[in-house]
C-alpha cells in the first residue's frame, strides 16, 4: 500500500513538474543562448528540453555536454576571462544553474549577472547551463526548461 502511494506522489511530481500553463510561445523550441567573450560571441548547443508552444508541449532528451559535442571545435579564451550569456527573449529564466565538467569530474560554477569566469588554469572545460521558467504561484512548477552546452579551452 505505501508503495503505491509514492508511486502516485511521484507520478504527480512528474506531472506538475515540468507543466507549460502560462509560458505560451510560438517558437517550437526554447530560445537561443549564446556566451560572449573578448567582443566575440558564439551559440551554445541546445540539449534536453520541455517546452510549450501555441498550445503544445514538447519534451526532447539529449546526450550530456561532452557528447553532445563530439567533433566540434572548442571555444578558445583566456584565463579567467568573462564569459557573459546572452539570450534575446522574454521571460528571462527565473532560476539557471552552470555545471562545469572537466577530467570526468562535475563543480557547480557561480553565475552573477549572466555572467562567469573561465578557469585560471589551461585545458578543456565542457559546460551545461540549465534555464528554467518557474511558476511564480505555484512551488516547484516549471513552465519551461532547456539545457545548453558549450566547451571552452583555456589558452
Amino acid at each position: 500500500m505505501k508503495k503505491g502511494f509514492f508511486i502516485l506522489i511521484f507520478l504527480g511530481f512528474i506531472m506538475t513538474g515540468c507543466t507549460n500553463v502560462g509560458l505560451t510561445q510560438h517558437e517550437p523550441k526554447p530560445p537561443k543562448v549564446f556566451i560572449e567573450f573578448a567582443n566575440e560571441t558564439s551559440e551554445t548547443v541546445l540539449g534536453t528540453y520541455c517546452w510549450s508552444y501555441d498550445g503544445q508541449s514538447e519534451c526532447a532528451d539529449a546526450a550530456g555536454p561532452v557528447e553532445l559535442l563530439k567533433g566540434r571545435d572548442t571555444i578558445k579564451v583566456n584565463p579567467g576571462e568573462k564569459i557573459t550569456f546572452i539570450m534575446d527573449f522574454e521571460p528571462k529564466p527565473n532560476k539557471a544553474d552552470l555545471i562545469q565538467i572537466s577530467n570526468n569530474e562535475e563543480s557547480e560554477v557561480k553565475v552573477s549577472n549572466n555572467q562567469f569566469s573561465a578557469p585560471t588554469q589551461k585545458g578543456i572545460y565542457y559546460y551545461s547551463y540549465g534555464a528554467w521558467w518557474m511558476d511564480e504561484k505555484e512551488e516547484n512548477v516549471s513552465k519551461g526548461d532547456a539545457h545548453y552546452a558549450f566547451a571552452i579551452e583555456v589558452k
